[in-house]
């Protein structure tokens, strides 16, 4: 009799705790949420969830990157307005699902906690805003938007609104409001006609 394979074993317990410690966040919110309840709803104990994390922050971190995955990928067809539509849309479609109860959660949860607050940081900075900076550079060094224009304020400038809708509820999260939101910034960007 074979016995099962341990590398398929450990990553279906991985993704286990990571769908378990999803779920409870948004039932419970991140704050709430406590590494014994993973354990038990994951179906393993707490020393495997402690072997692939430190704590319940840096496992909080890591559902957000599992959840965001490709929505931080930014596309690159040439032209710089169909592609920030484009990842921006996916943007505002994440934010309008059950994702947002558990990302704002978790920016809650920053602000009083420091390690979560610096992992989120990095989250965002690395995963998110590099390539959204980059298709900007590129954009720039195209012509598509201004040689003077401060790319990471650019970038800053598209996607706020976003989280400010998100955060504060001031509005809702729509694809017409991302076609505002591109056409406001990106048009002190453009570069005069000739």
């Amino acid at each position: 009799m074979k016995s099962p394979n341990a590398a398929r074993r450990s990553q279906r317990a991985h993704r286990a705790i990571l769908e378990a410690a999803y779920e409870l966040a948004l039932d419970r919110g991140p704050a709430k949420v406590t590494i014994d309840a993973i354990a038990a709803r994951a179906g393993v104990g707490k020393q495997t969830i402690y072997r692939w994390w430190p704590s319940k922050g840096a496992l909080l971190l890591d559902v957000l990157a599992d959840a965001v995955g490709a929505v931080s990928e930014m596309p690159d067809t040439g032209d710089v307005v169909a592609d920030l539509t484009t990842q921006m849309t996916a943007v505002t479609d994440l934010f309008r699902s059950d994702f947002a109860r558990f990302y704002t959660g978790l920016i809650a949860e920053a602000q009083a906690d420091d390690a979560v607050a610096r992992g989120l940081a990095e989250q965002l900075v690395d995963r998110a805003e590099g390539p959204r900076r980059q298709r900007l550079e590129k954009a720039q060094r195209d012509g598509q938007i201004r040689a003077d224009v401060d790319i990471a304020a650019a970038a800053e400038a598209l996607y706020a609104p976003l989280y400010y809708r998100l955060l504060l509820r001031t509005a809702p999260l729509s694809v017409d409001h991302v076609h505002a939101v591109i056409d406001a910034a990106l048009r002190g960007a453009r570069p005069s006609p000739a």
